[in-house]
């Protein structure tokens, strides 16, 4: 949360001149204050009046990019395709290329499956849903409204791209960076009428993130911890321990911004490393005990042991400057790999070492896949 603080910050001051750190603690008073006095039902509606503004950012932006681009739209969709910026990638099967298709078709698929089942801020929202029917139907949406979102978002990058071929206009010495196009075109060439409403979508679509893991932090450190430790306490004091969890992480995450801000190169580069090896295999914890009635405690163990030092390994000894060189041992493949094949050892240890574990009479599809057809097997017809 405070890496996506300081981007924000990071994005408004380079077309706005405003102070970083200033940007950062408004945004971050502002999205705690809300998700204190209005909770989860805040974070959802405000998300969909957020969601709303992104999209009339996205088109507005599109837009009018596609109306000043010279030679006209045709000129910039004919470039790009030439310069292959349409080209969905290498479709060699070829796991250490940056550019293969197979490589980021995994990774995403991987990334999206950990996203949708073991993220607390997509689970909390099934958890409000009526009923399974209506959880589903909101997986479905959210998965196929993301194609041509990041269509879209991608194309605006795109278009860019061919304003600054076609045109004229030589960008400054400071824009050093590709991150850094897209802010200065918006701060020199948009109005400023329609660069407020496409930094309104940058603070909505950060904000609507923030929003929703602070309730999801609040909402772990009542049911989980506090619950336990107090299992007397009244939804009162539950409450309120759950507004102070989101002041409190709310308040840690600007905090990091700033540390962020003044350290970023090695502040990122250490948060990379320790959430590329830490979040590894959540998505096949997931799948075993989802699919696995064999499953236990165990088992999990030992899969999220093997899962660790797999992770481990490849995280320091992949890419061109590896932090340990073992030579022949190190991890060949590209880096995003790291997190596909996490889940796949996770999965595979974690089953294995359940087997080691399985007392007769303790299996129980109750809580997998399979038990949950069961029941939806065993509802009447409606009507």
């Amino acid at each position: 949360m405070g890496f996506v603080f300081y981007t924000l910050a990071l994005t408004i001051t380079a077309m706005t001149g405003w102070n970083l750190y200033v940007v950062m603690l408004a945004t971050g008073a502002v999205t705690i204050f809300y998700t204190v006095i209005g909770g989860l039902e805040a974070v959802i509606w405000t998300d969909v009046i957020q969601g709303f503004i992104k999209c009339i950012g996205i088109f507005v932006c599109l837009g009018f990019l596609l109306h000043m681009m010279p030679g006209g739209p045709a000129a910039a969709f004919s470039l790009a395709w030439e310069h292959h910026k349409f080209s969905l990638g290498d479709l060699d099967f070829d796991l250490t290329k940056k550019g293969s298709v197979w490589v980021m078709t995994l990774y995403g698929f991987f990334w999206y499956l950990q996203k949708y089942t073991a993220d607390q801020t997509l689970v909390q929202r099934y958890l409000v849903a009526k009923s399974d029917r209506e959880a589903l139907k909101g997986v479905a949406l959210g998965a196929l409204l993301c194609v041509p979102a990041w269509t879209l978002f991608m194309l605006i990058g795109t278009m860019v791209w061919a304003y600054y071929q076609l045109s004229d206009d030589v960008l400054p010495a400071q824009i050093d960076k590709p991150d850094k196009i897209f802010p200065h075109f918006l701060a020199t060439k948009v109005p400023a009428g329609l660069a407020g409403l496409f930094m309104s979508s940058l603070f909505a679509a950060a904000m609507s993130m923030l929003s929703s893991d602070l309730n999801c932090l609040s909402v772990v450190g009542v049911e989980d911890y506090y619950r336990k430790l107090r299992p007397s306490s009244t939804d009162r004091q539950r409450l309120t321990v759950g507004k102070l969890i989101v002041a409190a992480c709310g308040t840690v995450s600007v905090l990091i911004a700033v540390v962020i801000a003044v350290y970023s190169e090695r502040v990122l580069s250490f948060y990379f490393t320790v959430s590329s090896i830490i979040a590894g295999g959540l998505a096949g914890l997931f799948l075993l005990a989802f699919l696995s009635p064999r499953a236990n405690k165990q088992g999990a163990y030992i899969g999220i042991a093997a899962c660790l030092v797999f992770t481990t390994w490849a995280t320091l000894t992949s890419g061109k400057a590896p932090r340990w060189n073992l030579g022949h041992y190190n991890f060949k493949l590209h880096p995003v790999m790291i997190g596909v094949l996490a889940h796949v050892v996770l999965l595979v240890a974690g089953y294995a070492g359940s087997l080691l574990y399985v007392a007769p009479g303790t299996l129980s599809r109750e809580m997998t896949l399979w038990g949950w057809l069961d029941r939806r097997n065993k509802q009447p017809e409606p009507g």
